[in-house]
């Protein structure tokens, strides 16, 4: 394990350098390298495991304060009509930014609400799960 500590002191860079080299060499020690690689996290992007099934959101969240940051440091153009309507504009963006994203968290609760009042319906019902189709399915004649 002397070897993944020297490599991990390396970064990422030495270790795609190893997996390019491993499949120069032969092939399926470059393929294990590629799939330690994905499986130890080490290819991640810093902690994104985990984080569920909407992360573009939170990408987006986050690009989206980044750029509006950068927005407001911005310094003078010189010209203070400009500077008020670049700041309005920033400002509306990311109003509407966040009510877009609000909808979205609404439109998803609605979804996950159906689907589980679906769910509890047919459990209600004692609805028997569909049968799998397919040649096991059909009745033996």
């Amino acid at each position: 394990m002397e070897l993944v500590a020297k490599m991990d002191d390396y970064g990422k860079p030495a270790w795609i350098a190893l997996m390019v080299l491993g499949f120069i060499v032969f092939w399926p020690v470059g393929l294990a390298l590629l799939v330690f690689l994905i499986w130890s996290g080490r290819m991640g992007c810093h902690g994104s495991r985990g984080r569920g099934r909407w992360q573009f959101e939170e990408k987006a969240r986050e690009f989206g304060s980044r750029w509006g940051d950068w927005g407001r440091r911005q310094q003078s153009s010189g010209n203070a009509a400009f500077d008020e309507y670049r700041q309005e504009t920033l400002r509306r963006l990311e109003q509407e930014h966040e009510e877009f994203m609000e909808f979205l968290r609404n439109l998803r609760k609605a979804k996950d609400k159906v689907e589980f009042d679906q769910f509890m319906a047919e459990r209600r019902s004692g609805a028997a799960p569909e049968a799998p189709e397919g040649p096991a399915a059909q009745p033996q004649g």
